[in-house]
């Protein structure tokens, strides 16, 4: 009887254990240079909302930065950035797609453009 209560302990102990790390959420803010109106920030904020492990996405116009909630072990920093960038937006240190940048509508083409 011990060892199945031993057993039963153990278990649940390693399930909670395991949700646990699996809601563990990361916060970071993202310079998202290339937003400047609210189709942008739908843009990002939609796509972003649709993304495996991310929980949250807030992007401030006048900042021209865009903060992002993610579950740990689901996704990271990288990932995050990337996906902004696949939605034709700089994101830190990653560049924006470029096809998708040139789909973007004129007003929200707001790079240099490259000779």
């Amino acid at each position: 009887m011990k060892q199945l209560i031993l057993t039963v302990s153990m278990f649940l102990g390693f399930v909670l254990i395991g949700k646990a790390q699996q809601t563990t959420t990361q916060k970071a803010v993202i310079q998202t240079p290339g937003v400047h109106c609210d189709y942008c920030k739908r843009r990002i904020e939609n796509y972003l909302a649709r993304q495996e492990g991310v929980t949250g996405a807030l992007v401030d116009l006048k900042n021209k930065t865009t903060t992002v909630t993610w579950i740990k072990g689901r996704t990271n920093i990288e990932e995050v950035k990337t996906h902004i960038a696949n939605t034709g937006y700089d994101a830190d240190d990653v560049e924006a797609d470029e096809a998708t940048y040139n789909h973007l509508p004129k007003p929200c083409r707001t790079k240099p453009v490259k000779n």
